[in-house]
């Protein structure tokens, strides 16, 4: 089996690291792209409908993941996360046609207010892309913390917000710090719905794939690496801080 299982993990590392790899070799294109004006205000953009995004994210994805981990009963729990399921599989580029209907200029809703290639139009991409992944991994997490605990303590006289300030939260913080790692990951690396609904301004898929179109793979490769950097050190300082915790 040893033989077996080292040249098997060998070759999955090798395949995994391989696009790293080939991104590091053209990092050369790193200063270029800063010089490029198009390029490092899709940068900027990025980061900040990125924290737009994630703060969505949190907002609305804390409570929803509580209320389908400790408020709904069983058989009410597997309906919505069933239903959390299609927004979490379904094609990105579904999700953009299905909001630019929604928030175009051609719908009813539009018609108040467009929020198509806005920066509005850019985080509402954003947030549907990768609000299931926070809520799927925060809920996981308060799933696995016993009841009992909460019980116990209201037996000792405290109150809910005492309860879930000193008990509850130490357990679950990890759970929304890897979701919010995931998030993350899936807000800066948008393409699919944000080519439809917000293709100017334009975020770092974007103007890699117009790079790709105007400038062919060499160029395009600089800016991807930017997009790597731009992504992976939020989800990994998560990561190394909180999966380790013991819960």
């Amino acid at each position: 089996m040893r033989r077996l299982i080292a040249p098997g993990a060998a070759l999955a590392l090798a395949i995994l690291f391989l696009p790293l790899v080939i991104l590091l070799a053209h990092a050369g294109q790193v200063g270029r792209v800063l010089g490029a004006p198009g390029d490092a205000s899709a940068i900027v953009l990025t980061l900040s409908s990125g924290i737009l995004s994630l703060g969505v994210d949190l907002l609305l994805g804390m409570p929803l993941a509580w209320l389908l981990a400790r408020r709904l009963a069983p058989p009410w729990q597997r309906v919505w996360g069933t239903a959390l399921v299609v927004p979490l599989l379904m094609p990105p580029l579904v999700v953009g046609l299905v909001l630019a209907y929604v928030v175009g200029p051609a719908s009813p809703l539009g018609s108040f207010f467009d929020l198509s290639n806005t920066l509005g139009g850019l985080v509402l991409a954003q947030v549907y892309e990768s609000l299931p992944y926070f809520v799927y991994t925060a809920w996981g997490y308060l799933r696995t913390i016993p009841r009992s605990l909460e019980e116990d303590v209201w037996v000792l006289g405290k109150t809910p917000w005492e309860t879930f300030r000193f008990v509850l939260w130490p357990l679950v913080r990890t759970g929304f710090a890897i979701g919010a790692a995931m998030a993350w990951a899936r807000i800066v690396g948008a393409f699919g719905a944000p080519v439809v609904v917000a293709y100017h301004p334009t975020a770092l898929p974007v103007a890699i794939w117009i790079q790709l179109q105007e400038q062919g793979l060499p160029a395009a490769l600089g800016l991807a690496l930017w997009l790597i950097l731009v992504s992976l050190p939020l989800p990994i300082w998560l990561n190394w801080r909180y999966s380790h915790v013991e819960r």
